[in-house]
């Protein structure tokens, strides 16, 4: 009997398959599909031939062509909202207009039967569009090395799963009316309304997370990344099986006479039935995750998993909103489900991590805000703003409530979160002054890195005129130091930072000593202060100035180093002579991965000293050399003294030679039961406030990265986090320009043109019988 209703929905199947392969529409639409699927992955795919064959090696080309910004799969998931209302407009209204209807009710065939009958006729025919974009799958598979193939089928699994949607969507809405073309625009009104309701109501607690849910705009976007989400999937199933379910109901109205109230209260049961598993199964601890991709690019690093495993309990992440703050919006309550997501990474980790949001108002950075109200209170600014996000006043609380919970002032009253652990540790977690705003994993991971165990400390000497990691001036350090606004600065890197005398011993407690640009030299007990952390294994970070020779050399002349007299120099048009440009050597992104960032790009050096390390071996150090001159027509200027209004010339006779000169070392030897790391650099200007904000025509600023990559070496790697990845192999791509034309002609012109030849030929053979 079984046998006997499955054979009845594959022959319904079979008749509208065929009802559908005979019309011009289905073979139309597959003719612009096939288009505009060509176009698009032969301008991707020449576009990363060109780059290939001009000898650039770009890495992920399976992601760049399939799911990058222009990618295959982002390209054509818009377009289909458009194609399926038209194939779908006549499943049920063609049966309904003709009265054949009637026909199917005279026969042994039931309501579900008609309609899984028809569902699966566009099922297989879903599959035809799965089966085009296949075949650029095979050609991308067969022409670029180590192809990224679970990530292309992650793709076509949420291509598939959408498409089946939208045909459900599109039953439901034929089974409404006799009218083809109603049917269609009533397709398109729900596809719309799915693809809007997202943003609806998101300021209503309890409405917010029905709506978010049931949106189906973006569902296939992490398929299409590579990621396979519980979540997304029954998504998909539920969403198909409601309106499945809501044709059937139509039909048995029609069928049996129902009266409207009966009818309406079984579409509303389908309708509660379909949110209750929706809101279950969106629930972090019922979703399951499978990253289709070779790197797992959408999942947390195996560092950051380890963090996770370290953190027992409990995890609360509360954000501080103020509304008279510019960042409000990160965090008004519509925006609460969206901000959800820049965590869902460690939901799959840790899915009891609780999300808190507490709102107030007080005194906050916003110029917007000072020219709109100029003469209101804080309290009167809030009382304005309050109406337009939807917000009561009362769920605000004042500064001096504030107080009592938190002080903020030393965030500056901005968007800011904290973040606790049950047992009581707590960190905040910032956004930034850039334009990404938000943290990245590297950020959120150190911070719960943070409330698991110690993290070094750097000190900043201080008493001689040295750097000051509290100047916001041009030369001062503040903005690498301490700075909580910079994503780079060392405390949102992992470490915590003070100020330090050698009137005393320094505390154990410090694990880095920065000193920088030493005016007066260091008297004899604090030379043994510091020599006795020195003895103790203790690291540093020294950098130098012209004309501060006499007060520093005696600090790095015990590990065989000098700073050389005078300052490097070179001939240049358009900057002053004393303007080094510096190069990393390649040991320096062997020695710590940030310096990476610095392959192929300058370290603008103004002012820098030659490093002189001939001694260093004999001291015991193994030497590595980070940074050196640029070219070889760089000397050491001992004559000059006016940079700006002075020529500089080259004079051999009182030792000036032009030469490769080291601008930055790196130091390191066993000391004390553990390896002393030392790191000394000629300039002091290039890690200050002014070398991270100045912008150079063709010379961008990633001197963050000298900080970053020092520091990382400096703390044996324990900050900053290390979120890297192995290296994309697929790298590779075997087509020529040449053969790129080949390419275009047969995907541009014999693929549209076999499919139509094929069209035609049914419908000749149909015209025939």
């Amino acid at each position: 009997m079984k046998r006997n209703k499955w054979r009845m929905i594959l022959d319904i199947a079979r008749t509208e398959l065929q009802t559908l392969f005979y019309s011009p529409i289905a073979w139309l639409t597959l003719i612009i599909f096939v288009v505009q699927a060509s176009m698009t992955f032969s301008s991707v795919f020449g576009t990363y031939v060109e780059r290939f064959n001009l000898g650039y090696r770009p890495v992920n080309l399976t992601q760049g062509i399939f799911s990058g910004f222009r990618g295959l799969y982002t390209s054509i998931l818009p377009y289909l909202f458009y194609y399926f209302p038209l194939l779908t407009m006549g499943l049920m209204s063609r049966e309904l207009s003709s009265g054949s209807v009637k026909l199917l009710y005279s026969s042994p065939v039931n309501n579900i039967q008609i309609i899984l009958g028809k569902f699966v006729s566009m099922m297989i025919y879903a599959l035809v569009f799965v089966g085009i974009l296949l075949v650029f799958i095979i050609f991308g598979a067969c022409t670029i090395d180590h192809f990224d193939f679970w990530l292309t089928v992650s793709g076509l699994l949420g291509v598939y799963l959408l498409i089946c949607s939208y045909a459900a969507i599109g039953l439901f809405m034929s089974s409404l009316t006799s009218y083809q073309i109603v049917a269609a625009l009533g397709t398109l009104s729900i596809l719309f309304v799915l693809n809007m309701v997202g943003g609806l109501w998101q300021d209503i607690e309890w409405v917010r997370d029905i709506t978010w849910w049931l949106s189906i705009s973006g569902r296939a976007n992490e398929f299409i990344s590579g990621l396979i989400c519980s979540e997304d999937v029954l998504y998909f199933v539920f969403v198909t099986g409601l309106f499945l379910t809501l044709s059937v109901l139509r039909l048995n109205a029609i069928r049996q006479k129902i009266s409207w109230r009966k009818a309406w209260s079984r579409y509303l049961l389908a309708f509660l039935v379909t949110f209750s598993l929706g809101y279950i199964t969106s629930r972090p601890k019922l979703m399951f995750f499978c990253d289709a991709t070779r790197l797992k690019v959408n999942t947390l690093t195996p560092n950051s998993q380890e963090i996770i495993k370290k953190l027992k309990g409990g995890l609360t992440i509360t954000t501080y909103v103020n509304i008279l703050d510019d960042l409000f919006y990160l965090g008004q309550p519509s925006s609460v489900n969206s901000d959800f997501q820049n965590f869902k990474k460690y939901w799959r980790f840790k899915p009891e991590i609780k999300m808190k949001y507490v709102y107030y108002y007080d005194r906050g950075y916003s110029p917007s805000l000072d020219r709109l109200f100029p003469n209101l209170s804080d309290r009167e600014r809030m009382l304005e703003l309050a109406p337009r996000y939807n917000m009561d006043s009362t769920d605000f609380k004042t500064p001096e409530e504030m107080k009592q919970i938190i002080d903020l002032s030393g965030e500056y009253n901005r968007f800011v979160r904290v973040v606790e652990r049950e047992s009581g540790e707590k960190t905040f977690l910032r956004v930034f002054n850039d334009p990404l705003l938000m943290p990245f994993e590297s950020e959120i991971s150190v911070a719960l890195k943070r409330l698991v165990m110690d993290m070094p400390w750097v000190g900043f000497l201080t008493g001689h005129g040295e750097r000051d990691m509290d100047q916001i001036g041009e030369r001062g350090y503040n903005l690498f130091a301490k700075n909580k606004l910079f994503r780079h600065s060392l405390p949102n890197q992992g470490f915590d930072v003070t100020g330090v005398t050698l009137e005393q011993d320094i505390p154990d407690s410090i694990n880095i000593i920065v000193i920088a640009d030493m005016h007066t030299a260091l008297s004899e007990n604090e030379m043994r202060h510091l020599q006795n952390y020195i003895a103790r294994g203790g690291n540093l970070f020294i950098a130098g100035e012209p004309t501060r020779q006499e007060a520093m050399n005696p600090i790095v002349e015990q590990f065989g180093v000098q700073f050389m007299p005078g300052r490097l120099v070179r001939k240049s048009e358009h900057y002053d002579p004393d303007m080094i440009f510096s190069l990393p050597r390649p040991a320096a992104w062997k020695l710590s991965y940030p310096f990476g960032y610095l392959f192929r790009r300058f370290i603008p050096m103004p002012t820098c000293v030659g490093l002189d390390y001939s001694l260093a071996e004999e001291k015991g150090f193994e030497v590595t050399t980070l940074f050196t001159s640029d070219t070889l027509h760089t000397w050491n200027e001992v004559e000059t003294v006016d940079f700006i209004d002075d020529p500089v010339e080259l004079n051999p006779e009182v030792g000036e030679k032009e030469d490769i000169y080291a601008t930055g070392i790196a130091l390191a030897r066993e000391m004390n039961g553990k390896e002393q790391r030392i790191i000394i650099l000629g300039d002091a200007d290039c890690i200050s406030n002014a070398e991270h904000n100045i912008k150079r025509k063709g010379i961008p600023a990633y001197n963050y990265a000298v900080i970053t990559g020092s520091f990382c070496w400096l703390s044996d790697g324990v900050a900053p986090f290390d979120v890297r990845r192995p290296k994309a192999v697929d790298n590779k791509v075997s087509v020529t320009m040449e053969g790129m034309t080949v390419v275009k002609i047969l995907f541009l012109w014999v693929f549209p043109f076999l499919l139509l030849g094929i069209g035609i030929f049914i419908w000749i053979r149909r015209k025939g019988r």
